[in-house]
């Protein structure tokens, strides 16, 4: 590989990283439509890096292309939010019960460092960083990764983590939530630790379930209040 090509790479995966963290954030508004030009000039990058970043943020579905319209970030209706819940729910139970019968007590020991260093941030608004962490400071990252199964791995870890932080970040990551599922989360680790494979299956599901709950009704209300509903995508732009 050339030190060109190398470099290529490099900003690209520094554009994607920007850019899923636009996105799960919301700064990049869910439905808005994103073209090549406007995102290099935003982010002062070249239109070849772009490309590959924004190849990875379509493997990853937070952005989509849509016939006769061009890219846009994605926008899950309430039907699509709701399977992927059901997705969740079913499979996040299970790596729960896997992980209360392979996890290592290293990967313990890790599980509780999360938690303990999610308890230890006092910079940010309580739940804040809490829900916006990802990969090795995720709580339900290292659920799965416990569970020693390689398709769950695979779907959610890969195919469907974005897409899930994104709406956990945006419409669960405020009020009370956040703390009430810090409880929640110490109670499943308890179950995991105990080897109590049905305790845990259970705790997970009903933690999903109340998940499920918060963001479907806050995401009900943007969607009845959104000024974008009526708007025509085509209007909806990223300002360079």
């Amino acid at each position: 590989m050339t030190s060109e090509s190398t470099e290529v790479r490099t900003i690209a995966e520094r554009v994607f990283h920007k850019l899923q963290d636009d996105i799960v954030r919301g700064h990049l508004p869910a439905g808005s439509k994103i073209t090549e030009p406007g995102l290099a000039k935003s982010y002062g990058v070249s239109r070849g890096p772009l490309r590959e970043a924004m190849r990875r943020l379509e493997t990853h579905r937070l952005i989509e292309r849509v016939p006769h319209v061009g890219a846009r970030v994605v926008k899950l209706s309430m039907r699509e939010l709701l399977e992927l819940f059901d997705m969740r729910e079913a499979l996040e139970s299970m790596a729960a019960r896997l992980a209360a019968r392979h996890m290592t007590q290293d990967e313990l020991a890790a599980l509780r460092g999360v938690l303990d260093a999610h308890e230890e941030q006092h910079d940010l608004p309580p739940g804040e960083a809490y829900h916006r962490r990802e990969g090795d400071l995720d709580f339900h990252f290292h659920i799965v990764r416990g569970s020693h199964n390689r398709m769950l791995m695979t779907t959610l870890c890969d195919d469907l983590y974005y897409l899930v932080r994104l709406y956990r970040t945006q419409y669960s990551a405020t009020g009370t939530r956040p703390q009430r599922a810090f409880v929640e989360h110490h109670r499943i680790v308890d179950a995991i630790a105990s080897g109590d494979e049905e305790l845990a299956e259970t705790l997970m599901r009903r933690h999903i379930t109340a998940s499920r709950q918060l963001v479907t009704e806050r995401y009900a209300m943007t969607l009845e209040h959104s000024d974008q509903k009526e708007e025509p995508i085509s209007r909806r732009r990223i300002n360079p």
